[in-house]
């Protein structure tokens, strides 16, 4: 199964200076805690809720001047529709993230899940192992 077969294809994304709490906001209505950070469909970094709380909170930022470019993480790590989605949950265990943009030249074109990957019954052993290391990551 490949990850087009499992991806959202409707991205909930933000412009280099969208404001944290514009951000923040649309992470509470879409339900989700990361966000790509594009200009037009290029990904150029990815905000995570955890982002906003050390970078900009625990750092006493002001939310109202911070933007997206000041704390986004600009080594994103993406797959392409056509990988395999047990390849996507070894990513996902290995660099211990949730959501990965799926782009096709460069160009951010859905967003595949852990949630995605645990629906699909076949590949919840897999899912499962990523969800355990991205835990065990966060204990460290």
């Amino acid at each position: 199964m490949k990850v087009r077969d499992v991806m959202t294809s409707q991205v909930e994304s933000v412009t280099p200076s969208s404001s944290i709490v514009d951000i923040a906001r649309l992470m509470r209505s879409s339900n989700v805690g990361s966000i790509p950070v594009c200009e037009g469909n290029k990904v150029l970094g990815i905000i995570t809720d955890r982002d906003i709380v050390l970078k900009v909170i625990a750092d006493g930022k002001n939310i109202q001047s911070t933007s997206a470019k000041d704390i986004m993480n600009s080594e994103v790590i993406t797959v392409t529709s056509d990988q395999d989605v047990h390849e996507a949950a070894r990513i996902m265990a290995e660099y211990q993230i949730r959501r990965l943009p799926v782009t096709e030249q460069g160009k951010i074109i859905g967003i595949v899940a852990l949630g995605d990957l645990a629906t699909e019954k076949i590949h919840v052993n897999e899912a499962g192992d990523a969800l355990s290391g991205i835990s065990q990551g966060a204990h460290h």
